[in-house]
C-alpha cells in the first residue's frame, strides 16, 4: 500500500442539534444531541483513516490552549511535530437542521498561522516518496497556501501526488479564489471536489462538462472526482473517460465532513491500488456509513443499506 498522508486544518467542532426554526435573538432552545469532537477537514480525514484502520501521517497546528492540547491528545504520537500557535485554537459550533444540513460558527484562532515549515517539521519526503498527500482546508490556511507552490515542487521532488480538496472560501467563489484553484489544480495529481465547487468553478452548469473542464488544467494522468453527495461521485480518469458510481441509500444523522470522509475512503481505496471506480464506491460507501450513524462510525455498511440503482 502506498504512503498516505493529509495536510491541512484541524480545528474542534461543538455539534448541537437539531434545531428548527432558526431561534430568535435573545432566546434560548433545549437540543437533543451535542457532541465535542475533532474537526476541520483534515482531522475529519485523519479520523476516517484512524477508524478504517489506515496507517496515515497528519501535518497540522494547534493554538496554546487546552483544546489544543485536547488535540493534540486526540491525535497521540502523529501529532508529536506539531507546531503550537500563540492563538487560541479555531472552533465550530455546528448547528444541525432536521434535514441533516448544518450552520457553522468559527472562530478564525491558530489556522491562520500554519505556514510550510509546520508542514516540514512533521513530513518527510522520503517516507511518503510515491504516496499520496491530501491538501485541504485552503481558504482557512492562510500562511501555507501563500506557499503552495513550494509546497508542489516539495511534493514534486519527493514524487507524492497532491490530492487537492479547497473547501469554500469565506468570502465566496470570487474571480481571485477561482483563479488561484485553477492554478493549484494545475499542480495537483487528483482534484476531490464537491458538485457545487466543481461546477461554480467551470461556469458550466453540468457537473460531468464542468469536471471535463477541470481536468483538462490538471498535468497529464490526473483524475478528477466531483462528489455528489446522495448522487454518489463521478471521476474523469486519467484517460479522460467519465466514471460514475451511485450513492447507498440512508437515513441521514449528521452530514458533517462527509466530503472529507469520502476523501479518505477514496484514497485508502487508491493507496491500495483499486480501479478507479472502486475507489469511488468505497468512497461514497464510507461516507454514507458515517453520515447515518451515531455515534459516527466508518465500518462496513450495514446490509440494510440499499445502493441506488
Amino acid at each position: 500500500m502506498r504512503p498516505l498522508a493529509v495536510i491541512g486544518n484541524v480545528n474542534v467542532d461543538l455539534i448541537l442539534g437539531p434545531a428548527a426554526p432558526w431561534p430568535k435573538a435573545g432566546t434560548e432552545i433545549i437540543v437533543d444531541h451535542d457532541e465535542l469532537r475533532v474537526g476541520g477537514q483534515a482531522g475529519n480525514s485523519a479520523l476516517t483513516w484512524e477508524g478504517l484502520g489506515v496507517d496515515y501521517e497528519i501535518a497540522a497546528n494547534v493554538g496554546s490552549d487546552q483544546f489544543g492540547r485536547w488535540l493534540t491528545e486526540a491525535f497521540g504520537a502523529r501529532s508529536s511535530k506539531w507546531p503550537v500557535r500563540p492563538e487560541g485554537t479555531t472552533l465550530s459550533v455546528g448547528i444541525t437542521h432536521p434535514d441533516g444540513e448544518r450552520t457553522f460558527f468559527t472562530t478564525r484562532g491558530h489556522l491562520p498561522r500554519f505556514n510550510f515549515a509546520d508542514v516540514l517539521a512533521v513530513l518527510d519526503g522520503n517516507n511518503l516518496a510515491g504516496g499520496y498527500a491530501l491538501l485541504c482546508g485552503a481558504f482557512l490556511t492562510d500562511d501555507l497556501t501563500r506557499d503552495y507552490d513550494a509546497l508542489f515542487d516539495w511534493t514534486d521532488k519527493h514524487r507524492i501526488t497532491v490530492a487537492l480538496d479547497t473547501g469554500w472560501p469565506l468570502d465566496g467563489w470570487t474571480e481571485a479564489n477561482c483563479d488561484a484553484v485553477r492554478h493549484w489544480l494545475s499542480r495537483c495529481g487528483i482534484a476531490l471536489i464537491n458538485e457545487v465547487e466543481t461546477t461554480t468553478l467551470a461556469g458550466k452548469g453540468d457537473p460531468a462538462e464542468a469536471a471535463r473542464a477541470l481536468h483538462a488544467l490538471m498535468p497529464a494522468g490526473a483524475i478528477f472526482v466531483v462528489k455528489r453527495g446522495p448522487d454518489g461521485a463521478i471521476a474523469i480518469d486519467a484517460d479522460g473517460k467519465l466514471v460514475s458510481v451511485a450513492a447507498p441509500r440512508v437515513t441521514v444523522v449528521d452530514t458533517i465532513g462527509a466530503g472529507d470522509v469520502f476523501n479518505a475512503g477514496f484514497l485508502a481505496a487508491l493507496a491500495r491500488g483499486e480501479p478507479l471506480a472502486t475507489c469511488l464506491s468505497a468512497g461514497t460507501a464510507v461516507a454514507s456509513r458515517a453520515i447515518s450513524t451515531l455515534p459516527r462510525s466508518y465500518g462496513p455498511a450495514k446490509a440494510s443499506e440499499e445502493a441506488v440503482r
